[in-house]
């Protein structure tokens, strides 16, 4: 046997522990669920030391094997960083049961009823780089839904992750969640052999460069919920007050410049430029940003570098940023649809009419007005934390918490009923009446 067939029978019996677990939390109450959550949070809080130690090897490796600063910035897990993953932990907790709502409750006719209840989806397999934050937010929301999860980590976060789930395990042992719930893959061979199991994961989540959400999405059969491409864009308008178009501008791009939701091309309309431009480039310097701008920019900013065609749609990740000046909103709106991921776009007005202009015709999963981009974060939407950020146009989309995590079953309750009564020359009427608020 070779080491691949290996590997592949080892993954295919931890996916057949993961489901069964799966289909025992599927039907524990909303108090076990909970319960098994502040398990967790106690337990990480307890393991902090060794996980914090264990980052600081990571990171240590990384930087030693000339790893990308973004990379390194989001593989980092430092005391405030970790705090505010247990704090995540504990806001699930506190989230409304996704599980078993009724979404329809309908008489089909006298004594037939339907009901459209939520489910688990049933097993996740989510697939990460440097994120190990990632075990934290996804466990604790994986558990909320009743779903079972296989965590497969980068080869950088390893020892990071090892040290969170062995915590995670700990926190579980005194609960009713089983253990086996919850798995993390390490080696890149079992990346391609967790894509192959389509008979037990439902849904994979990959988390982590374009270039990687792309391979996933090309390699498997089971459906991907996932971004390529971050390139999220800051639109100037006219009417923008200047003072908070800067500030606004600094957050979208300097705040954590690694981060999907960071801007990378600033546009700005032209009859605002002479007076924006200037004050806002010194403030993006003063925070070490790199600026490429196109010839019209630059008739402004001599000092920048020219902007490429490539610039418009490159996702940096880093301390760069790409400015073009336009003519119009409309302008604006036409290169983001164009250019952009459909992830997070923002328009800075005082003008109504403007904004409602940008809301209704740029195609993204988010559109704000006179924010930062930086928002478009499951934990800052309320959702306690996130599994990742869809830009599909098929829900969910955006910032995906619990609400992703679960689909629904048709209940018809009869009592003999038969579809032959329903039919032909004397067929009964179906009364199809809802039954108010359940």
């Amino acid at each position: 046997m070779t080491a691949s067939q290996i590997t592949s029978r080892c993954l295919t019996s931890l996916a057949q522990e993961t489901r069964a677990s799966a289909q025992r939390l599927a039907i524990l109450s909303t108090e076990s669920k909970n319960a098994a959550l502040v398990a967790i949070a106690l337990s990480l809080e307890s393991a902090a030391p060794d996980i914090l130690a264990a980052n600081a090897a990571d990171c240590e490796m990384a930087i030693a094997n000339h790893i990308p600063k973004p990379l390194i910035a989001r593989l980092k897990l430092d005391e405030n960083k970790l705090a505010s993953a247990i704090a995540g932990v504990r806001d699930v907790g506190r989230l409304s049961d996704p599980v078993g709502e009724v979404e329809i409750h309908r008489q089909l006719d006298e004594g037939l009823e339907l009901k459209r209840i939520t489910c688990p989806l049933g097993v996740l397999g989510v697939i990460f780089e440097a994120r190990p934050d990632a075990v934290m937010q996804i466990t604790s929301l994986a558990i909320k839904s009743g779903n079972g999860v296989i965590l497969k980590c980068g080869q950088e976060a390893v020892q990071t992750c090892v040290a969170l789930v062995k915590a995670i395990h700990q926190g579980l042992a005194s609960t009713e969640v089983p253990s086996a719930a919850v798995q993390l893959l390490t080696t890149r061979e079992e990346t391609l052999e967790l894509l192959k199991l389509e008979r037990y994961v439902d849904l994979i989540i990959p988390r982590g460069s374009n270039s990687f959400v792309r391979y996933v999405q090309e390699n498997t059969r089971i459906p991907v919920l996932g971004h390529a491409d971050g390139i999220c864009h800051l639109y100037i308008d006219a009417a923008a007050d200047i003072p908070k178009a800067v500030d606004i501008a600094v957050d979208s791009k300097t705040q954590y410049p690694a981060a999907c939701n960071a801007i990378e091309t600033l546009l700005v309309h032209r009859a605002i430029a002479p007076d924006f431009l200037p004050l806002v480039a010194a403030a993006l310097e003063n925070r070490h940003v790199e600026l490429r701008g196109d010839d019209r920019s630059r008739e402004i900013l001599h000092h920048i570098q020219p902007a490429t065609e490539t610039d418009w749609s490159t996702e940096y990740c880093d301390l760069v940023l790409a400015i073009k000046i336009v003519d119009s909103t409309a302008e604006a709106i036409a290169h983001i649809n164009t250019y952009g991921s459909r992830h997070t776009d923002a328009i800075i007005t005082e003008d109504a009419d403007a904004a409602a202009s940008f809301f209704a015709n740029v195609d993204s999963a988010g559109v704000y007005h006179n924010c930062s981009t930086r928002f478009a974060d499951g934990f800052r939407y309320g959702f306690g934390a996130e599994v990742g950020i869809s830009t599909q146009k098929m829900p969910p989309r955006g910032p995906v918490g619990l609400e992703g995590l679960v689909t629904y079953k048709y209940q018809v309750i009869g009592n003999g009923h038969i579809v032959a009564t329903y039919t032909g020359a004397n067929a009964k009427p179906f009364t199809h009446k809802d039954l108010g608020n359940w």
